[in-house]
């Protein structure tokens, strides 16, 4: 059986679909909707969402002729859990970066 997080990180390995993720963080949406700001045609985005499904970030559910989707909140959790182990490592010093921007000016 495969490992739900190599789904996760497929699924979100894609510019397209990590863009549908956060138009429905906004709300559910209708498939049209969601394809609305892409220039890829509605059965590229159903793929996309057929991805976004399996790895089981998003839902669906048919109303009437109309398909909704939606963010599933907790589906990064088990992601999350796991890049939180590489938390060892310090992010980026923004304010030590805009200091030497600042000193180059």
């Amino acid at each position: 059986m495969p490992d739900p997080l190599d789904a996760v990180f497929a699924a979100l390995a894609d510019p397209t679909r990590r863009a549908i993720l956060a138009l429905l963080l906004e709300d559910d949406m209708a498939v049209t909707d969601v394809a609305a700001p892409f220039g890829i045609s509605l059965a590229a985005i159903s793929k996309h969402l057929g991805v976004l499904a399996r790895a089981g970030l998003i839902a669906q559910e048919r109303r009437g002729r109309v398909v909704w989707c939606k963010l599933e909140p907790d589906a990064l959790r088990d992601a999350s859990v796991w890049m939180q182990a590489f938390g060892q490592f310090d992010g980026p010093d923004l304010d030590a970066l805009e200091r030497l921007l600042n000193e180059e000016i």
